[in-house]
C-alpha cells in the first residue's frame, strides 16, 4: 500500500499552455501550470508551474516549483524551489527554498526552521489577508 508521502506523484490537475483560467484552483494533489491563470491555486500536493506559465495568484502547496512569472504570494509547507528562469513578484513563506541563480523575486521572504514558527508565520498571514479582504468594504462605507 503506497504511503500519502507518494500518493501526490499522479497528476490532478493540468492547465496547459495556450490555456487562459480566470477562477480560483482547489486542487487536490498534484497540480502542473503551463498556461495563464488569473485567480488563487490552493493544492493540498505538489505544485509545478512551468516556465511560460503566467499567474495573477496567490499559490499555496506542500511543495512548489516555480519556473514562470508569479504575481502573487506563495505559501510552500515543505519546500520552495525557484528555478532560473522565475520572476516572483509577492511573498513567500515556505520550510525550506532553493533559488537558482538567475530568477528573480521581489518580495519578503520568510523561511521558517520549525513547525510552531510555520504555524505562526501563515496563521498571522492568513490574518492580515483576511483584514485587507474586508478594507474596502469600509472604505466605500466611509465615502458615502
Amino acid at each position: 500500500m503506497p504511503s500519502d508521502r507518494h500518493a501526490d506523484f499522479s497528476i490532478n490537475t493540468i492547465i496547459g499552455p495556450n490555456t487562459n483560467l480566470q477562477g480560483d484552483i482547489e486542487a487536490g494533489g498534484f497540480t502542473r501550470i503551463d498556461g495563464s491563470i488569473v485567480g488563487n491555486v490552493n493544492a493540498r500536493g505538489r505544485v509545478v508551474i512551468g516556465e511560460r506559465a503566467r499567474m495573477k495568484s496567490n499559490v499555496s502547496g506542500t511543495a512548489i516549483t516555480i519556473g514562470g512569472v508569479v504575481y502573487g504570494n506563495v505559501i510552500a509547507g515543505e519546500s520552495l524551489v525557484i528555478l532560473s528562469t522565475a520572476l516572483v513578484l509577492g511573498d513567500i513563506i515556505t520550510r525550506r527554498i532553493q533559488a537558482d541563480d538567475g530568477c528573480l523575486i521581489h518580495g519578503k521572504v520568510l523561511v521558517c526552521p520549525d513547525k510552531e514558527h510555520w504555524s505562526r508565520a501563515v496563521s498571522e498571514y492568513r490574518d492580515a489577508q483576511g483584514i485587507r479582504s474586508v478594507l474596502p468594504v469600509f472604505s466605500k462605507n466611509t465615502e458615502a
